[in-house]
């Protein structure tokens, strides 16, 4: 007796939820500068866990470039095929994630990428139509409306847990809306200082009319004066952990940056960038970091640069340096030129 046509789409969709064959071979990931393990795990599919435990990992937040990570077999990250599930469509929504569609039909991400092809979980775009499974044992709404898509009413935003080593500029990027966007929503008084747990909430992008809503004087209120009136400057402040860029006496960009520890505390004094590289291997007592990227020595040994080896900015954390985030790092070493004055102050 011949299969109908929606009985044979049925079956090959649950051979993608089955176990891949035991031939299936182990990934290796070489990790990037700037790369979190939860980036690398969002993009396999794979939770941190089973990465942590394949690679013998204790501290998740200490990973380092040029590290090669075995990414287990990602047969292991999907769960035993969906019992009476049901094949329909799923239009992504504006603020929408692979995540929380996955979570609303009961899914994992491995699973809904399996199924549509997906190579990265964190690269779809609303509008984008998804075979997902829904069942009565799996879905996680109840009544009629569990089976219609899920809309983001206008004007109100999409909640969304930060994970560890995010930072706010790339998970308003992951979104298509801004930062200021996403500090407005949140009445967040320092964009810096966002922690791994946090529910922040993603404001809808149709009802962000103005993305330059936040000012770098309304971010720091308390910032130092401008030492020069002409030209760029940089002052570094030790007591309050901020670096501050300015341009004619005007202050244009500032972060939350990490200074020397109480052993090795960063030199004081009024400095010029003397050299830049975009990325160097730094050592020395008890520290072996290499590819550290967009580095400006402002005095001897003394530099500010990116730092992909902690996400503890606030703190006291270097051997004298200042350390960025390095998407930061990235906007002084190319605002920055050599010469620049640096005030380095308490």
């Amino acid at each position: 007796m011949p299969f109908s046509r929606p009985a044979i789409m049925l079956v090959i969709l649950i051979s993608l939820l089955l176990p891949l064959s035991a031939s299936a071979e182990e990934t290796i990931h070489i990790v990037q500068p700037g790369e979190t393990l939860y980036r690398i795990s969002t993009n396999y599919g794979v939770s941190m866990d089973v990465i942590a435990q394949a690679n013998n990992i204790s501290n998740r937040e200490r990973i380092f470039a040029g590290t090669q990570l075995v990414i287990p077999d990602l047969s292991e990250a999907v769960e035993n095929p969906l019992i009476a599930a049901e094949p329909e469509h799923h239009v992504v929504q504006p603020g929408e994630t692979l995540a929380s569609i996955a979570n609303r039909y009961g899914l994992t991400v491995q699973q809904i990428a399996q199924i549509n092809n997906i190579s990265n979980p964190n690269n779809i775009q609303r509008g984008q139509t998804l075979t997902v499974f829904t069942s009565s044992e799996n879905t996680t709404t109840s009544g009629s409306a569990g089976n219609a898509p899920f809309e983001v009413p206008l004007g109100v935003g999409t909640p969304y847990v930060v994970q560890p080593g995010e930072h706010l500029a790339e998970i308003a990027q992951r979104f298509g809306v801004t930062w200021p966007a996403i500090v407005q929503a949140n009445k967040i008084t320092d964009p810096n200082l966002v922690e791994a747990g946090q529910v922040i909430i993603i404001p809808d992008a149709r009802t962000v009319t103005d993305l330059g809503i936040i000012t770098p004087m309304e971010l720091a209120p308390n910032a130092p004066a401008a030492a020069v009136s002409v030209g760029k400057e940089i002052i570094v402040d030790l007591s309050d952990s901020r670096i501050y860029a300015y341009e004619d006496g005007r202050l244009v960009r500032t972060v939350l940056g990490s200074m020397g520890l109480p052993a090795t505390p960063t030199v004081k004094g009024n400095f010029k960038v003397q050299r830049k590289y975009p990325s160097q291997l730094m050592s020395g007592p008890g520290y072996y970091l290499p590819n550290v990227q967009w580095i400006m020595y402002f005095y001897a040994g003394y530099a500010i640069h990116g730092a992909y080896w902690h996400n503890n900015f606030g703190q006291p954390m270097s051997h004298g340096c200042v350390n960025l985030p390095n998407e930061e790092a990235l906007w002084f070493y190319e605002w920055a030129s050599v010469g620049t004055p640096v005030l380095v102050q308490a």
